[in-house]
Protein backbone atom coordinates (compact mmCIF):
# COMPACT_ATOMS: atom_id res chain seq x y z
CA UNK A 1 0.00 0.00 0.00
CA UNK A 2 1.10 3.21 -0.90
CA UNK A 3 1.36 6.26 1.02
CA UNK A 4 -1.51 7.46 -1.82
CA UNK A 5 -3.49 4.51 -0.99
CA UNK A 6 -3.87 5.33 2.90
CA UNK A 7 -6.78 6.30 4.62
CA UNK A 8 -7.41 10.01 4.91
CA UNK A 9 -10.16 12.68 5.30
CA UNK A 10 -12.58 12.62 8.80
CA UNK A 11 -12.60 9.29 11.02
CA UNK A 12 -14.87 8.56 13.54
CA UNK A 13 -14.17 6.68 16.92
CA UNK A 14 -17.40 5.22 16.13
CA UNK A 15 -19.48 4.62 19.55
CA UNK A 16 -20.63 1.00 20.49
CA UNK A 17 -24.55 0.82 21.51
CA UNK A 18 -25.37 -1.63 23.76
CA UNK A 19 -29.00 -3.76 24.23
CA UNK A 20 -30.50 -4.08 27.72
CA UNK A 21 -28.25 -6.23 28.82
CA UNK A 22 -25.33 -4.29 28.01
CA UNK A 23 -23.72 -6.87 25.34
CA UNK A 24 -23.14 -4.64 22.24
CA UNK A 25 -25.87 -4.25 19.69
CA UNK A 26 -24.55 -5.48 16.35
CA UNK A 27 -27.45 -4.63 14.14
CA UNK A 28 -27.42 -0.43 15.36
CA UNK A 29 -23.83 -0.80 15.00
CA UNK A 30 -23.50 -1.53 11.35
CA UNK A 31 -26.40 1.37 10.70
CA UNK A 32 -24.43 3.80 12.66
CA UNK A 33 -21.61 2.87 10.34
CA UNK A 34 -23.70 2.96 7.34
CA UNK A 35 -24.68 6.51 8.10
CA UNK A 36 -21.36 7.73 9.19
CA UNK A 37 -20.18 6.59 5.50
CA UNK A 38 -22.43 7.80 3.76
CA UNK A 39 -21.59 11.47 5.06
CA UNK A 40 -18.10 10.61 3.61
CA UNK A 41 -16.71 9.38 7.21
CA UNK A 42 -14.53 6.94 8.32
CA UNK A 43 -14.58 4.36 10.75
CA UNK A 44 -11.79 4.57 13.39
CA UNK A 45 -14.05 1.64 15.67
CA UNK A 46 -13.03 0.71 19.29
CA UNK A 47 -12.06 4.29 20.06
CA UNK A 48 -12.08 5.90 23.12
CA UNK A 49 -15.09 7.28 22.33
CA UNK A 50 -16.47 3.81 21.25
CA UNK A 51 -15.87 2.41 24.76
CA UNK A 52 -13.19 0.33 23.70
CA UNK A 53 -11.61 -0.34 26.96
CA UNK A 54 -15.17 -1.38 28.43
CA UNK A 55 -15.28 -4.23 25.46
CA UNK A 56 -13.62 -7.50 25.65
CA UNK A 57 -11.26 -8.78 22.74
CA UNK A 58 -14.15 -11.48 21.83
CA UNK A 59 -16.95 -8.67 21.35
CA UNK A 60 -14.63 -6.19 19.16
CA UNK A 61 -14.11 -9.55 17.03
CA UNK A 62 -17.32 -9.94 16.51
CA UNK A 63 -18.14 -6.28 15.71
CA UNK A 64 -15.41 -6.48 13.10
CA UNK A 65 -16.48 -9.98 11.34
CA UNK A 66 -20.46 -7.74 11.66
CA UNK A 67 -19.22 -5.19 10.32
CA UNK A 68 -17.94 -7.36 7.07
CA UNK A 69 -20.26 -9.23 6.95
CA UNK A 70 -23.05 -6.80 6.00
CA UNK A 71 -20.59 -5.16 3.19
CA UNK A 72 -19.12 -2.60 5.34
CA UNK A 73 -15.88 -0.98 3.46
CA UNK A 74 -13.05 -2.34 5.55
CA UNK A 75 -10.83 -0.08 3.46
CA UNK A 76 -12.49 2.98 5.23
CA UNK A 77 -11.87 1.35 8.57
CA UNK A 78 -8.99 1.93 11.73
CA UNK A 79 -10.03 -0.15 14.27
CA UNK A 80 -7.88 0.26 17.29
CA UNK A 81 -6.13 -2.60 17.78
CA UNK A 82 -4.00 -1.17 21.11
CA UNK A 83 -4.23 -3.07 24.42
CA UNK A 84 -2.56 -3.26 27.94
CA UNK A 85 -2.55 -7.49 26.82
CA UNK A 86 0.34 -7.77 24.22
CA UNK A 87 -1.05 -10.84 22.98
CA UNK A 88 -4.47 -9.30 22.62
CA UNK A 89 -2.86 -6.34 20.77
CA UNK A 90 -1.89 -9.00 18.61
CA UNK A 91 -5.09 -10.48 17.78
CA UNK A 92 -7.02 -7.61 17.00
CA UNK A 93 -4.39 -6.53 14.28
CA UNK A 94 -4.02 -9.79 12.66
CA UNK A 95 -7.65 -10.13 12.29
CA UNK A 96 -8.12 -6.55 11.25
CA UNK A 97 -5.32 -7.28 8.43
CA UNK A 98 -7.37 -10.75 7.44
CA UNK A 99 -10.25 -8.54 7.33
CA UNK A 100 -8.24 -6.14 5.17
CA UNK A 101 -8.66 -2.99 7.65
CA UNK A 102 -7.29 -0.19 6.06
CA UNK A 103 -5.43 0.80 8.98
CA UNK A 104 -5.28 0.00 12.87
CA UNK A 105 -4.88 2.42 15.17
CA UNK A 106 -2.70 1.94 18.67
CA UNK A 107 -3.07 3.42 21.84
CA UNK A 108 0.30 1.75 23.88
CA UNK A 109 -0.16 -0.33 26.98
CA UNK A 110 -1.05 2.38 29.32
CA UNK A 111 -1.68 0.62 32.75
CA UNK A 112 1.95 0.97 33.32
CA UNK A 113 2.67 4.57 33.90
CA UNK A 114 6.19 6.02 33.36
CA UNK A 115 7.57 3.69 31.31
CA UNK A 116 10.27 4.16 28.65
CA UNK A 117 10.51 4.76 25.04
CA UNK A 118 12.19 1.39 25.09
CA UNK A 119 9.48 -0.65 26.41
CA UNK A 120 7.45 0.97 24.49
CA UNK A 121 9.40 0.60 21.38
CA UNK A 122 9.56 -3.42 22.30
CA UNK A 123 5.75 -3.37 22.27
CA UNK A 124 5.05 -2.03 19.21
CA UNK A 125 8.15 -3.99 17.45
CA UNK A 126 6.42 -7.28 18.88
CA UNK A 127 3.28 -6.99 17.55
CA UNK A 128 4.84 -5.87 14.14
CA UNK A 129 6.96 -8.97 14.07
CA UNK A 130 4.43 -11.40 15.36
CA UNK A 131 1.77 -10.31 13.13
CA UNK A 132 3.81 -10.07 10.08
CA UNK A 133 1.71 -8.74 7.57
CA UNK A 134 3.70 -6.07 5.08
CA UNK A 135 0.00 -4.56 4.17
CA UNK A 136 0.04 -3.29 7.81
CA UNK A 137 -0.08 0.00 8.39
CA UNK A 138 -0.12 1.51 11.92
CA UNK A 139 -1.54 4.85 13.29
CA UNK A 140 -0.06 5.66 17.02
CA UNK A 141 -2.70 6.67 19.14
CA UNK A 142 -0.92 9.71 21.69
CA UNK A 143 -3.73 10.77 24.03
CA UNK A 144 -1.88 11.55 27.33
CA UNK A 145 -4.98 12.86 29.57
CA UNK A 146 -6.19 9.16 29.53
CA UNK A 147 -3.50 6.97 28.65
CA UNK A 148 -0.46 8.92 30.73
CA UNK A 149 1.41 7.18 28.58
CA UNK A 150 3.04 9.56 25.67
CA UNK A 151 3.63 9.33 21.93
CA UNK A 152 7.06 11.23 21.75
CA UNK A 153 8.75 12.35 19.07
CA UNK A 154 11.91 10.43 19.87
CA UNK A 155 9.69 7.09 20.09
CA UNK A 156 8.47 7.90 16.47
CA UNK A 157 11.08 8.32 14.95
CA UNK A 158 13.26 5.70 16.19
CA UNK A 159 10.08 3.23 14.73
CA UNK A 160 9.87 5.10 11.15
CA UNK A 161 13.44 4.28 10.95
CA UNK A 162 13.02 0.41 12.02
CA UNK A 163 9.63 -0.29 10.03
CA UNK A 164 9.15 2.33 7.63
CA UNK A 165 5.71 2.15 5.90
CA UNK A 166 4.45 0.46 8.03
CA UNK A 167 4.67 2.89 10.97
CA UNK A 168 1.59 5.22 8.51
CA UNK A 169 1.19 7.87 10.96
CA UNK A 170 -0.35 8.80 14.50
CA UNK A 171 -3.56 10.35 16.05
CA UNK A 172 -2.63 13.38 17.99
CA UNK A 173 -5.55 13.76 20.96
CA UNK A 174 -2.94 15.49 23.33
CA UNK A 175 -5.08 18.79 22.51
CA UNK A 176 -1.95 20.62 22.70
CA UNK A 177 -1.46 21.95 19.25
CA UNK A 178 2.29 22.25 19.21
CA UNK A 179 2.48 18.65 20.11
CA UNK A 180 0.80 18.32 16.62
CA UNK A 181 2.68 20.60 14.88
CA UNK A 182 5.90 18.88 15.93
CA UNK A 183 4.82 15.63 14.32
CA UNK A 184 3.96 17.69 11.30
CA UNK A 185 7.19 19.66 11.18
CA UNK A 186 8.88 16.21 11.96
CA UNK A 187 7.72 13.74 9.96
CA UNK A 188 4.85 15.19 7.69
CA UNK A 189 7.42 14.72 4.68
CA UNK A 190 8.22 11.73 5.75
CA UNK A 191 5.07 10.21 4.64
CA UNK A 192 3.45 9.71 8.02
CA UNK A 193 0.43 10.90 8.48
CA UNK A 194 -0.78 13.10 11.24
CA UNK A 195 -4.55 13.30 12.37
CA UNK A 196 -5.74 15.89 15.21
CA UNK A 197 -7.66 14.19 17.64
CA UNK A 198 -10.89 17.01 17.09
CA UNK A 199 -11.99 18.90 14.66
CA UNK A 200 -10.68 22.27 16.27
CA UNK A 201 -7.48 21.87 14.92
CA UNK A 202 -8.91 20.23 11.70
CA UNK A 203 -7.93 23.53 9.07
CA UNK A 204 -4.70 24.26 11.30
CA UNK A 205 -3.68 20.80 10.73
CA UNK A 206 -4.49 20.98 7.23
CA UNK A 207 -2.70 23.74 6.61
CA UNK A 208 0.58 22.43 7.90
CA UNK A 209 0.39 19.26 6.11
CA UNK A 210 -2.23 16.84 7.84
CA UNK A 211 -4.43 14.62 6.68
CA UNK A 212 -7.92 14.93 8.38
CA UNK A 213 -8.91 14.05 12.01
CA UNK A 214 -10.10 12.04 14.01
CA UNK A 215 -13.15 13.04 16.34
CA UNK A 216 -15.45 12.75 19.05
CA UNK A 217 -18.30 14.68 17.54
CA UNK A 218 -17.36 12.88 13.66
CA UNK A 219 -20.07 10.40 15.30
CA UNK A 220 -22.61 13.14 15.56
CA UNK A 221 -21.78 16.05 13.22
CA UNK A 222 -19.94 14.12 10.62
CA UNK A 223 -21.01 16.08 7.42
CA UNK A 224 -19.74 19.85 8.33
CA UNK A 225 -16.43 18.51 9.58
CA UNK A 226 -16.27 15.65 6.10
CA UNK A 227 -17.72 19.21 4.12
CA UNK A 228 -14.55 21.49 6.09
CA UNK A 229 -11.70 18.87 5.42
CA UNK A 230 -13.15 18.42 1.16
CA UNK A 231 -12.95 22.16 1.17
CA UNK A 232 -10.64 23.70 3.72
CA UNK A 233 -8.87 25.46 0.91
CA UNK A 234 -11.98 27.56 0.16
CA UNK A 235 -12.75 31.04 1.04
CA UNK A 236 -15.32 30.02 3.92
CA UNK A 237 -13.16 27.71 5.59
CA UNK A 238 -12.72 29.85 8.46
CA UNK A 239 -16.46 30.78 8.66
CA UNK A 240 -16.73 26.63 8.51
CA UNK A 241 -13.99 25.62 11.36
CA UNK A 242 -15.94 28.43 13.71
CA UNK A 243 -18.97 26.96 13.41
CA UNK A 244 -17.36 23.35 13.87
CA UNK A 245 -16.10 25.12 16.97
CA UNK A 246 -19.72 26.40 18.14
CA UNK A 247 -21.27 22.79 18.16
CA UNK A 248 -18.20 20.91 19.81
CA UNK A 249 -18.76 23.45 22.67
CA UNK A 250 -22.26 22.57 23.14
CA UNK A 251 -21.09 18.82 23.22
CA UNK A 252 -17.63 19.89 25.52
CA UNK A 253 -20.27 20.80 28.54
CA UNK A 254 -21.25 17.63 29.17
CA UNK A 255 -19.59 14.11 29.43
CA UNK A 256 -18.59 13.88 26.24
CA UNK A 257 -19.48 9.91 25.75
CA UNK A 258 -22.92 10.09 27.29
CA UNK A 259 -23.72 12.97 25.26
CA UNK A 260 -22.61 11.68 21.75
CA UNK A 261 -25.45 8.70 22.43
CA UNK A 262 -27.80 11.07 23.87
CA UNK A 263 -27.69 13.90 20.73
CA UNK A 264 -28.36 10.16 18.80
CA UNK A 265 -30.74 8.90 20.61
CA UNK A 266 -32.69 12.09 20.04
CA UNK A 267 -32.01 13.17 16.90
CA UNK A 268 -32.55 8.80 15.88
CA UNK A 269 -36.07 8.55 17.59
CA UNK A 270 -34.10 5.50 19.72
CA UNK A 271 -34.02 6.50 23.16
CA UNK A 272 -32.47 3.01 23.62
CA UNK A 273 -29.09 4.23 21.77
CA UNK A 274 -28.12 6.56 25.21
CA UNK A 275 -27.14 3.37 26.84
CA UNK A 276 -23.70 3.18 28.33
CA UNK A 277 -21.33 0.32 30.21
CA UNK A 278 -20.33 1.25 33.63
CA UNK A 279 -18.33 2.71 34.68
CA UNK A 280 -19.93 5.27 32.49
CA UNK A 281 -23.40 7.03 33.22
CA UNK A 282 -25.98 8.26 31.03
CA UNK A 283 -26.94 11.94 31.91
CA UNK A 284 -29.64 13.02 33.55
CA UNK A 285 -32.85 13.17 32.38
CA UNK A 286 -32.27 17.37 33.07
CA UNK A 287 -28.49 17.25 31.33
CA UNK A 288 -30.60 15.44 27.74
CA UNK A 289 -33.05 17.94 27.97
CA UNK A 290 -30.63 20.87 28.13
CA UNK A 291 -27.75 19.14 25.45
CA UNK A 292 -30.82 19.12 23.35
CA UNK A 293 -32.18 22.64 23.49
CA UNK A 294 -29.05 23.77 23.19
CA UNK A 295 -28.01 21.81 19.93
CA UNK A 296 -32.05 22.89 18.36
CA UNK A 297 -31.05 26.46 19.23
CA UNK A 298 -27.76 26.58 17.51
CA UNK A 299 -29.71 24.77 14.47
CA UNK A 300 -28.12 21.83 14.37
CA UNK A 301 -29.37 18.01 13.00
CA UNK A 302 -28.33 15.02 12.10
CA UNK A 303 -29.76 14.67 8.67
CA UNK A 304 -30.26 10.71 7.12
CA UNK A 305 -29.78 9.27 10.33
CA UNK A 306 -33.95 8.82 11.58
CA UNK A 307 -34.73 5.68 9.23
Amino acid sequence: MSTKDRITGVLSPVVTPFKADLSPDPERFVRQCRWLLSQDVGLAVFGTNSEATSLSTDEKVELLDRLVGAGVDTGRMMPGTGCCALTDSVRLTAHAMKLGCGGVLMLPPFYYKGVSDDGLFKNFAEVIERVGDRRLRIYLYHIPPVSQVPITVALIERLLKAYPGIIAGAKDSSGDWNNTKAYLDNFAKQGFDVFPGSETFLLQGMRHGGVGCISATANVNPGAIARLFATWQAADADTQQERLNEIRGIFAKYPMIPALKAAIAHYGGDPSWATVRPPLVELTQEQKASLAADLDSAGFTMPGLKG
